[in-house]
This record gives C-alpha cells, structure tokens and sequence, in this order.
C-alpha cells in the first residue's frame, strides 16, 4: 500500500471510467440480453464494448513510462527495478488465477489466460523494452510485431485445413490454442464449443503492442520540451492517424478483438490516445474535475476494483436464494412490470458497479492505494 503522491490526475480519471466500464459489460444483469454497444463483436467487427481492454493496456504503457521516467531520474539501478517488475508480474498473473479458481477452486478445469494474465505479460514486456531501448526502438519494436503476426495470420495456412483461414476456430491462434495452450479455454454461453482462447498464445504478442503504444504516448506525456497544449495535439493526431491506418489495414486484415488483429491494435490504440489527449486536456490543462471524481477514485486502484467486482459477484450473480441468485430475482421482477429485458438487464450492471465503487471509495478516503 501506498500513499498517492504526484499522480497524473487525467490518466487516474480514464484508467477508472474504463475499469468501472470494464466492470459494467462484464457483469450485466442477464447475459442473453445485452445492448449492442455493451457487448463484444462475435467475430470480425468494432462495439464500444471491444475497446474497453485495450485502452486500459494502453493505459499500462503510460503508466509505465510516467512511473519509469521518474525512477530513472531518482538514480535507482535496473537491478532492483527488474526484481520489481518480475514480481508485479507474477502477483498479477496469480491473482488472476485465483479469480479463475473461484468459486469452486476446480484445479482440473483451471483457465490459464484472462485479462489480468495478459495485463501481466504486457507490462513486464512494455516495463523491459522501455528501461532498455529509446522510444524509436520501441515503435519499430511495435511495428515489426504487427507486420510479422498479419504475415503470419494470413500466409500460414491452419493446418488441416491446407490453407489460410480467418475464421473462428479455424485460423492459426486457434490451432496453436488447441494443441499448445494448457488448461481451459473461456466458453461463453453463445459459444460453448469454441477451441481459442480470446487471451490466447499467438494474440498475445500483437496485444504487447497495445502497451507499447501507451509507452510512446507516455513519451509525449514526460517530454520536457513541449507545451502541455502540444502534448495535447500530438496525442490528436497521432491518435486519428492511427486509427485512419487501421482501418484501412482493416480492409485486408479485418479489425477484431478476438485475435486482436494487427489492424485492431491501430484503431483502438488511436482511439485510446485521442481519449488521452482529450482527458489530459480538459483535467489537466483546464482543471476542469467535475463529473471526474469517480473516475478518479475508481483509477486509483483499479486493479483492486477490477478483483472486488468478480469477488462480490459471487455474491450477487452466485448466491443462490431459493434456487435463484439476485440478479435474476430482480431481472425477473422488473421485466414482469413491463420494463424491457436489456434495459433491466443494463440498470443492475450499472448498479452493481456502484456497489463495487463503495469499498473502492473506502480505500480512496483513508488515503490507501493498493499496488499488487
């Protein structure tokens, strides 16, 4: 635990309006009926909802690039900053497991990925290149990542299917999930024979790149040399220009989420730093708070409101009252008085991200940040 000193008050805003958005699509009040922009494209495709993840990656990278930069400055050797990294990584990794484990800690069916395993990866990779290489490095680093994973994906043919396929179970992650990934692969209700992993082996690497965006908009941030307002156009452009190239990368190597495609990388990276730069903007420059205090609190430990919101979820989505749990008491009360099954279904996800924001705002008034 830590005292908060110093922060960047917009990037605590946008990394808790994306948790607390995290929370809300991940826990909504009947899964079978979700609003569209709530939900994660089946395939080939962009919701609000798919870029959820890869803006908090993003946020990653800044973070490490503000939080590095100053340890640098202080003079501290990489030697005890690499133990640092090592064993935040591996904290995080577990954790994540243990919150695959819950409720039942059913060993045999233990899924090895998930969001909080593919955080871990992306900030020790993006922590390593940053304490190690120049910012042009690390965007070459970047760029030959997603140019050798579109070669890849789609000059390999899947084999046993004897030729190129970019179809759900049927492309090369796929194949690599099935014969090389341990443990279990995330079944959703719409998709309960799936053989991939949306966290998979293969769409690891392209997501570090996601991180390693957030490190070179990181560079922006720390520059010296340049204005706040400068820092603030820069973010701009090179957010919309990113965008603009992923979407026409896009029109070879569709925009997905689910084996987060080179050209995904582009847009909601260019979509995260266009996000950044209006935040950074409005919070930072014009000192304008209002309507950002929860998200201030939320980001100060976000890692911490994203466990509590699966923990109290097994309450409130697990806790069988009478052969039903509270989300289905109330799904089933409300939509009997004639309300609309998504619209009940969205109101208790937004209420339960209230409910995660209480012990959250606790934390936040006795001045306590938790750092795995």
């Amino acid at each position: 635990m830590t005292t908060k000193s110093n922060r960047l008050v917009s990037l605590d805003a946008m990394r808790g309006f994306t948790i607390a958005a995290m929370i809300l699509v991940n826990f909504p009040g009947h899964e079978r009926f979700v609003y569209a922009p709530l939900q994660h494209s089946r395939w080939n495709g962009l919701t609000p909802t798919d870029l959820i993840a890869p803006v908090f990656f993003f946020i990653v990278g800044v973070s490490i690039a503000l939080a590095y930069t100053k340890r640098k400055e202080m003079g501290i050797p990489k030697g005890p900053m690499y133990q640092k990294i090592i064993t935040r990584t591996l904290k995080i990794y577990f954790v994540g497991l243990f919150l695959n484990l819950l409720p039942d800690f059913n060993f045999a069916e233990l899924r090895y990925t998930g969001t909080l395993a593919r955080i871990s990866v992306i900030f020790f990779f993006s922590a390593m290149l940053f304490l190690n290489t120049r910012w042009k490095t690390q965007a070459v680093v970047g760029a030959l990542i997603l140019i050798a994973y579109w070669l890849a994906m789609t000059l390999i043919p899947t084999p046993g299917y004897g030729k190129v396929m970019l179809e759900p179970n049927a492309n090369l992650a796929a194949w690599i999930d099935q014969h090389f990934l341990p443990g279990e692969v995330w079944h959703p209700w719409f998709d309960p024979d799936r053989i991939w992993d949306p966290e998979g082996i293969l769409s690891t690497f392209p997501s570090i790149v996601t991180g390693i965006t957030g490190l070179l908009a990181g560079h922006v941030i720390i520059n010296k040399k340049l204005s706040p307002h400068e820092k603030t156009i820069y973010l701009m452009v090179g957010g919309f220009f990113s965008t603009i190239l992923g979407y026409f990368w896009g029109l070879t190597f569709p925009v997905n989420e689910n084996i987060w495609t080179s050209s995904f990388v582009l847009v909601s990276s260019g979509f995260a730093a266009m996000f950044l730069g209006a935040v950074y903007f409005l919070v930072d420059i014009l000192g304008y708070r209002h309507g950002t205090k929860s998200g201030i609190i939320f980001g100060a430990n976000a890692i911490t409101a994203y466990v509590l919101g699966d923990v109290l979820a097994l309450i409130f989505y697990g806790l069988k009252i009478g052969g039903h749990s509270l989300n289905e008491y109330f799904f089933d009360a409300f939509t009997s008085f004639g309300l609309g099954p998504k619209f009940v279904s969205m109101i208790y996800a937004i209420i339960f991200v209230w409910i995660v924001f209480i012990p959250v705002y606790i934390l936040w008034r006795k001045k306590i940040f938790i750092k795995l």
